[in-house]
């Protein structure tokens, strides 16, 4: 669906159900929050699976990200807000969130600011903080061909790297480089700076009381396994869900052990 947050219109997917901002609130809501340079269409499998087993399922483009409009915000809190807006412009009071890297500290953000409208949270491949390299910042503002191959490259296992996709014939890094590449000009440097300088201390962590999954990949090269563990010392009753053979692309590499976790954790 297509709605207006904030002046400008946004684009919604519903993992293949036909929703309005009058139906949203007849079943529980799940919120994915995609990552830096990606949009919703990382998160089909997992959308698709809760949206037609009894949840409302709203999967936005961020704004200036795929099908939305707007110029891309340049902060996590900016873009904890704007979650916050299109919740309101649903007339959504509590919803589940469920964010991937860039998209799990804009979760983290919303959680720890607007505790009332979150009912769980789960972070998927996450750090707190998450530096990016002067190299990669550099490069997404001079050469986004030369960013995107970085990402690839630090992004997906070393099965990953040379195929044995559970699919056949799915070429990830392919797929990841093309998705990347539809992204408006731009898009790239403002979403890892905006990563890049987030600066919430995990000590601040503590506020947040609802329940709170992580979901690392043990070969991720991007947020660490050893970052991930670590937030669980900041919040209370977190829990950890650490996914084998998987780099920061979990959605993509081990579709269905990231979708076995969220339902575990939210559906049972």
């Amino acid at each position: 669906m297509e709605i207006k947050v904030l002046g400008q219109m946004a684009y919604v997917y519903n993992g293949g159900k036909k929703l309005t901002a009058d139906t949203v609130n007849q079943q529980p809501v799940v919120v994915f929050l995609h990552g830096a340079q990606q949009d919703h269409s990382c998160w089909v499998l997992q959308s698709r699976w809760f949206a037609h087993h009894g949840f409302s399922v709203l999967v936005p483009d961020l704004p200036g990200h795929g099908r939305s409009g707007g110029e891309p915000l340049a902060s996590v809190e900016a873009l904890a807000d704007w979650v916050v807006a299109l919740l309101d412009a649903c007339g959504v009071e509590q919803a589940t969130l469920i964010g991937h890297s860039m998209g799990s500290l804009v979760a983290l953000e919303v959680a720890a600011r607007f505790a009332p409208r979150v009912g769980k949270t789960v972070l998927i491949g996450s750090s707190l903080p998450m530096p990016v390299s002067q190299a990669l910042l550099d490069a997404t503002r001079d050469d986004e061909p030369k960013a995107a191959e970085m990402i690839n490259t630090w992004s997906y296992s070393a099965t990953g790297q040379i195929g044995g996709n559970t699919v056949p014939g799915l070429w990830l890094l392919g797929m990841n480089q093309r998705l990347m590449e539809r992204q408006k000009k731009g898009v790239f440097h403002t979403d890892m700076n905006a990563c890049n300088a987030y600066s919430r201390r995990p000590e601040s962590l503590t506020a947040i009381t609802s329940p709170l999954l992580i979901v690392a990949g043990n070969q991720d090269k991007m947020t660490s396994p050893k970052a991930a563990k670590a937030l669980l010392g900041f919040i209370a009753g977190a829990r950890l869900v650490s996914i084998e053979g998987s780099g920061h692309a979990l959605m993509a590499e081990r579709p269905d052990a990231v979708l076995d976790a969220l339902r575990d954790f939210i559906a049972t």
